[in-house]
């Protein structure tokens, strides 16, 4: 899959690219089955939510389940990587972020290469974020909001916090992000399951808390440059992985294929 001369433009001029229904409900459907299991397994990749007790990510589930191993390299989101960034990359981070119905907890404003630069020693903000939508996300359960070319200004500072959720994040200060907002504006990425993201590394994002009766999840995968991989890594191998053989990707069936194994 190649995305158009249209789409490499607009994911230039804004940071990010929304892909409608790249995948579809059969699909979407396969990937969304492996999660109860997954969630309930006793696994460091599993964060918990400070109050509610709900899962909040969970991560490292290419090396726990067979499906989300073909997923990683399926071409739908691995052939567009390779085009944007024109060398071989390795998988940096796999993860579902995840906001229950009524408690799924905000994820304050923040970039991601903030964290890969402080925690795992990566020079560049070359990274990209490639996201799945597996449930519908709309403006009432906590879908993410971006600030439209806040990736063209580079690093935008942050620091550490520890005591909003029970996951650490590098944050940015809210002057920065009034700033950027009041340049840029908002948008919040919404759309059915099936639904695909591209972001790059230094776009500036959140998400509120989901107060709205139905849940969201979000499949993430993060793909870095190996020229471009950690030096100074600090966090476990689920949080950033440390095998860096370049992604090839498989056959446009292999979530099929790989349902079919199972």
């Amino acid at each position: 899959m190649k995305l158009s001369s249209a789409q490499l433009e607009a994911l230039e001029r804004d940071g990010f690219l929304v892909l409608p229904e790249l995948f579809s409900a059969a699909e979407t459907a396969a990937i969304r089955a492996r999660l109860p299991v997954l969630f309930a397994q006793d696994h460091p990749g599993n964060v918990i939510e400070r109050a509610s007790g709900e899962v909040r990510t969970t991560m490292g589930l290419h090396l726990r389940d067979d499906l989300f191993a073909r997923l990683v390299r399926h071409p739908r989101l691995i052939e567009p990587a390779q085009q944007i960034l024109g060398e071989p990359f390795y998988v940096q981070q796999v993860k579902v972020n995840v906001k229950a119905a009524f408690s799924g907890e905000v994820w304050q404003w923040h970039y991601d290469f903030a964290t890969h630069k402080e925690e795992d020693g990566v020079p560049l903000p070359l990274a990209l974020n490639l996201h799945v939508f597996l449930d519908d996300v709309t403006e009432f359960n906590g879908p993410l909001y971006f600030v439209p070319g806040s990736h063209r200004d580079g690093e935008h500072g942050a620091t550490l916090d520890t005591e909003t959720t029970s996951y650490p994040l590098w944050v940015c200060d809210q002057e920065t992000v009034r700033d950027l907002v009041g340049r840029n504006g908002m948008v919040a990425a919404t759309g059915g399951r099936g639904t695909a993201l591209i972001f790059h590394d230094t776009l500036l994002h959140g998400s509120p808390n989901n107060m709205s009766p139905w849940d969201r999840a979000i499949f993430s995968l993060i793909v870095n440059p190996v020229s471009n991989a950690y030096r100074t890594p600090t966090r476990p191998d689920h949080k950033h992985h440390r095998d860096l053989t370049p992604v090839e990707p498989l056959d446009d069936d292999c979530l099929s294929a790989a349902d079919a194994a199972a």
